[in-house]
């Protein structure tokens, strides 16, 4: 599917294809949660995910992963605009698209986050305590850091 903006030369694609994966992980290396991830690692994660790109014209600036089961839960995770496009509501757009998709609207979603609570709390994300495990391998990753 293919989402046009109302008022800005934006648009947002669920296509795979349209992906730029050059694009993609230059963005995501400038980020907190991802910034340390191989080239590799990121195109698994695409190929298993369902992905939205966020397009200027041809060129790409955004994009939002989501991990799901298409049934009950999705995880929401990768939500990123380039530093050049922010500011314009295309965040809050990217959410509004995903959370409204019909494969996805029906599912509870989580997201882990440090920032941009707000952009989420408008679409009905709660702040709550969770679990997790960190695999062995990540634990020696940063082990090896310190």
């Amino acid at each position: 599917m293919i989402w046009n903006h109302s008022h800005l030369p934006y648009t947002i694609s669920d296509d795979p294809g349209q992906l730029q994966h050059d694009a993609v992980y230059a963005l995501l290396q400038t980020t907190y949660w991802a910034g340390k991830r191989s080239k590799d690692i990121m195109m698994q994660s695409i190929a298993a995910s369902f992905c939205f790109g966020l397009y200027h014209g041809s060129e790409q600036v955004g994009f939002l992963r989501v991990v799901s089961d298409y049934a009950t839960f999705s995880w929401v995770c990768d939500v990123i605009v380039h530093p050049e496009h922010r500011g314009k509501g295309l965040g809050k757009w990217l959410v509004e698209v995903m959370s409204g998709h019909p494969k996805l609207s029906h599912t509870n979603m989580l997201l882990g986050t440090r920032d941009a609570h707000g952009l989420y709390e408008q679409f009905g994300f709660q702040r709550m305590e969770m679990m997790r495990r960190i695999s062995p391998e990540r634990l020696r990753e940063r082990s090896d850091e310190l």
